[in-house]
């Protein structure tokens, strides 16, 4: 039983999808779309940059969205790709938006709207300079919840924006609390790495950008999705399109359960997890946490190839 499963941002770099969008008439066609849609030219800022644009979050969400669902199109389209023994699509926060556009319970040009939205909603929630983001390394997550909850200054806004896998958990929160507490696990020798983000997502500092993003999200079409959707928030599958757009709403601010979202997979028999999109972050993050199972990563035709060679065996 296969997962396709869908990136996140950080994964973004500039050139991606060069070769699928100088290959197939279909890719520069979808990077047409997105442009036409945004009225500006992102395929130009995705395939030539410059790169402090690429990082700007309301590029980066829509940009890998649609280098993702350019590889899905020639997956299908042109290398005849089957996903009949396809038994749940997810995606790593905005990733989530990719499934559901590859499950076609959401319009491309529906989605490439909402993320450039929803970028830009979360950079504006909480002033520059004012979040922060680390990585902490080696810790399980009951560990890293209980400092959490032993740390001196309660009310400062600290908390875990993602659950990547096995000893990789991600904080948010406001910067003064994030750099107290990453003090705090560097007297316990417990290494941490601070992230180049524009803003602290994931966590409750993201509200504000949740409330913003309600209405838009209320007001697009979704379908019910041809394959299950696990979600960030539950970590659970879900078909039916109003809770779909009420966890896409909550996830803004909620913690992003990634490694939970894999072991739900597999414990419904996934035993390859075929990534998409630009960057090979999740089949790193599929071999930390989930032993015997085969985990692909597809960012040129070469991939392709092989993969289908490795499922015609």
């Amino acid at each position: 039983m296969n997962s396709l499963i869908f990136p996140g941002q950080g994964s973004q770099i500039v050139g991606m999808g060069n070769e699928f969008y100088n290959s197939f008439t279909e890719v520069k066609k979808i990077f047409e779309e997105a442009d036409e849609k945004l009225k500006f030219h992102l395929s130009k800022i995705i395939l030539q940059g410059p790169e402090d644009k690429l990082q700007l979050t309301q590029n980066t969400q829509p940009a890998i969205l649609t280098v993702s669902y350019s590889i899905f199109q020639i997956l299908k389209k042109e290398f005849d790709f089957s996903f009949e023994d396809f038994k749940f699509f997810a995606g790593h926060s905005l990733g989530e938006y990719s499934a559901l556009v590859c499950a076609n319970s959401l319009q491309f040009t529906d989605a490439i709207y909402l993320l450039s939205e929803r970028g830009k909603a979360m950079q504006n929630a909480v002033p520059l300079g004012k979040g922060s983001m680390i990585a902490v390394l080696g810790l399980k997550i009951e560990e890293l919840k209980e400092m959490l909850n032993k740390r001196d200054d309660k009310n400062g806004v600290c908390e875990i924006a993602n659950d990547n896998a096995d000893g990789q958990i991600i904080i948010s929160g406001e910067k003064s609390s994030v750099e107290m507490f990453q003090n705090n696990l560097k007297e316990k020798k417990i290494k941490s790495i601070p992230l180049k983000v524009s803003a602290p997502f994931h966590c409750s500092l993201m509200k504000p950008a949740a409330e913003v993003m309600k209405n838009k999200i209320n007001s697009i079409a979704f379908n019910r999705p041809t394959l299950a959707i696990v979600n960030n928030v539950n970590a659970k599958s879900e078909d039916n399109p109003e809770k779909i757009k009420k966890l896409l709403i909550d996830q803004i601010f909620s913690t992003v359960r990634w490694r939970d979202t894999l072991i739900f997979m597999s414990d419904k028999g996934v035993k390859n997890f075929i990534e998409i999109g630009p960057g090979k972050a999740l089949s790193g993050m599929v071999k930390r946490t989930i032993k015997n199972v085969n985990s692909f990563s597809i960012n040129s035709i070469t991939d392709i190839k092989n993969l289908s060679n490795e499922f015609k065996k």
